[in-house]
């Protein structure tokens, strides 16, 4: 499969390599969808989960062996059931395209397990495949879906158009390097050498006709063919590449423009690649919407103590209006995301200031060494409980964080089970039990970050005025019959927010007032939407704080939110405040209180 000789990379290799490539198979296109129907959900609904077909699945008590890791899994009862008590609407797969693993990490023992190295752009990677892989892959993975819809959960694909698993100029020939080597990818002044910013080895062209072709067509087979419902993209950086900068306005936005299928799907952007220029968060054209790298960093920095951060953080909550509302987009373009498959779990972020790479064979050289993350006192595991408890409060206020900000919350898998890499933050190579979900055994609990995640996903579905389709106005919103502003800011004093308050190094505590009589979007029909309000206080410092209620916005007050407290407050139970009361909010933690509408 290599156009030369190991021993001499600059010598031909001649020998025929028909008796060792892939083939196609064709299949039998019939499925019985019934009455499927996509849930077509809006994002102001939506809650991403983001997996791994075989992470998710291999360990699960509950599935049969011969299930795990599997499609099939992903349709058992065992697995939707537990999507939907977490609140998810949209399941986000890890890279299921037919993929090869890298000659290097094979040699080494290890493998491609995260999936980022396509080569089949219409074919469900067959490893995946219980009911066998000569095509039955396909029909597996139809089934897989229309369970999933049948329970109201959106299938999306993490797809890799931006590479393929052909590498460069050392790599094998599995398919377009030999069909058509200079109109598939970019090449150097040199043709014999690749244009990288991927990190992969080789990028595609996109201004070729045939790679938009190709694309295009991969896109519309598995919305029309295989009933998924959006996609997000790899690197999306490097398909804005027109030429050589990033171009926003290149053929590939124009062609997903207007096509009548694509376009009606959701469209992720992963908005930077390793080129030049390549971080482009905020720059994806109206239609996307993006994976907020700035929220992460932003949130992470907050409650890990960084100074500065106050102002910044208040637009991140609030739907990084900075980013999105010049180009005419609203708060749900931002995908609001703490931890994903790249990088530190969220167990890992509260457990970890290194990251700890050995296994992966490089010397700990890959992988990110900029985390933004804080061990509290001790690198990795400890049987300390001063220290495992202020991990498991921050492990709840990043959550809470994520489910009270305005845009779309994705959650990354097994982080409701508090999952651990040991220290790992580049686990792309780790098929094993380092980075497989492990469930709880039958007759267990999930624990009690597990019900954290639960209750604070349903208090976003019930509450519209986390969930905003349109940016907040600092203002009182006209025809609202209501002189309160829609949101405002306030110090732990219980005044408002002075510029100099923003701007204070040492800031790290505010309280946020969300007015839910005074959402300016209207419901379905046209209906005005009303909600309770909230107060959102937060206490990031390292020492207890006292709040003070602030006195115009509301008299009675429910605490229905403590990050300081180990369980949920279950509804109705949580203790009532009045305007000008003080409440002491324990170092690092976050407290909500709800006031009826």
């Amino acid at each position: 499969m290599y156009g030369y000789h190991f021993d001499d990379p600059e010598r031909r290799n001649d020998l025929d390599s028909a008796p060792y490539t892939m083939t196609s198979v064709v299949v039998n296109p019939y499925f019985d969808w019934g009455d499927d129907r996509p849930p077509r959900r809006g994002y102001h609904e939506t809650v991403i989960y983001e997996a791994h077909v075989k992470g998710l699945t291999m360990l699960h008590p509950e599935l049969p062996e011969e299930l795990r890791g599997t499609y099939a899994a992903l349709a058992h009862p065992a697995i939707i059931e537990h999507l939907t008590e977490l609140g998810v609407t949209a399941l986000e797969l890890m890279p299921v395209h037919q993929f090869v693993h890298d000659h290097r990490l094979v040699d080494m023992g290890l493998s491609n397990y995260w999936g980022y190295n396509t080569i089949g752009f219409f074919a469900p990677h067959n490893a995946y495949a219980s009911w066998g892989d000569r095509g039955q892959q396909v029909l597996e993975f139809k089934s897989a879906v229309k369970a999933l819809h049948e329970a109201g959960i959106e299938v999306i694909l993490d797809v890799v158009y931006n590479h393929t698993a052909e590498g460069n100029h050392l790599g094998p020939t599995l398919s377009f390097k030999g069909i058509d080597n200079p109109r598939y990818y970019r090449l150097t002044d040199d043709p014999r050498y690749y244009m990288d910013t991927t990190g992969t080895g080789n990028s595609l062209l996109m201004r070729s006709p045939h790679v938009l072709q190709l694309i295009m067509d991969s896109l519309r087979y598995w919305v029309t063919e295989m009933h998924v419902d959006g996609f997000r993209f790899d690197l999306a950086a490097t398909l804005a590449r027109q030429f050589h900068e990033v171009d926003r306005l290149s053929s590939f936005f124009d062609l997903v423009q207007q096509d009548p299928v694509v376009s009606q799907v959701k469209l992720i952007a992963e908005p930077w690649d390793l080129g030049e220029g390549g971080y482009q968060v905020g720059n994806f054209p109206p239609l996307w919407t993006e994976w907020n790298g700035k929220y992460r960093d932003t949130v992470r920095d907050l409650w890990r103590g960084e100074p500065r951060t106050l102002a910044e953080f208040a637009s991140r909550l609030t739907g990084s209006s900075d980013l999105y509302q010049n180009d005419g987009r609203r708060p749900l373009a931002s995908i609001n995301f703490i931890t994903c498959h790249d990088g530190f779990t969220l167990r890992d972020l509260v457990s970890y200031n290194e990251k700890h790479n050995e296994a992966n064979g490089e010397d700990n050289r890959d992988g990110e060494s900029h985390n933004r993350s804080w061990n509290c006192g001790v690198e990795g595991e400890t049987d300390d409980p001063e220290v495992l408890e202020l991990r498991a409060r921050q492990m709840r206020n990043f959550i809470a964080t994520l489910m009270l900000s305005q845009g779309v919350p994705m959650l990354s898998h097994g982080d409701e089970f508090a999952r651990t890499q040991r220290g790992n933050n580049n686990a792309y190579c780790q098929d094993n039990e380092l980075t497989w979900v492990h469930w709880p055994k039958p007759g267990e609990h999930g624990g009690d970050l597990l019900d954290f995640v639960r209750a604070m996903a349903a208090l976003r579905r019930d509450h519209p005025v986390f969930r905003r389709r349109r940016f907040f106005h600092g203002r009182p919103v006209e025809g609202t019959h209501d002189e309160l502003s829609d949101i405002a800011w306030f110090t732990p004093e219980g005044r408002e927010m002075t510029q100099q308050d923003w701007h204070s190094a040492q800031a790290s505590a505010l309280t946020v007032f969300l007015n839910g009589n005074a959402i300016s979007e209207p419901g379905p029909r046209g209906e005005r939407i009303t909600d309770d309000s909230f107060l959102l206080l937060f206490n990031a410092s390292p020492k207890p704080l006292e709040f003070v209620v602030p006195l115009a916005h509301g008299r009675q007050w429910q605490v229905v939110v403590d990050t300081a407290r180990t369980d949920p407050v279950p509804p109705g139970t949580g203790p009532r405040v009045r305007a000008g009361d003080r409440l002491t909010l324990k170092d690092r933690s976050l407290t909500v209180l709800q006031r009826p509408a």
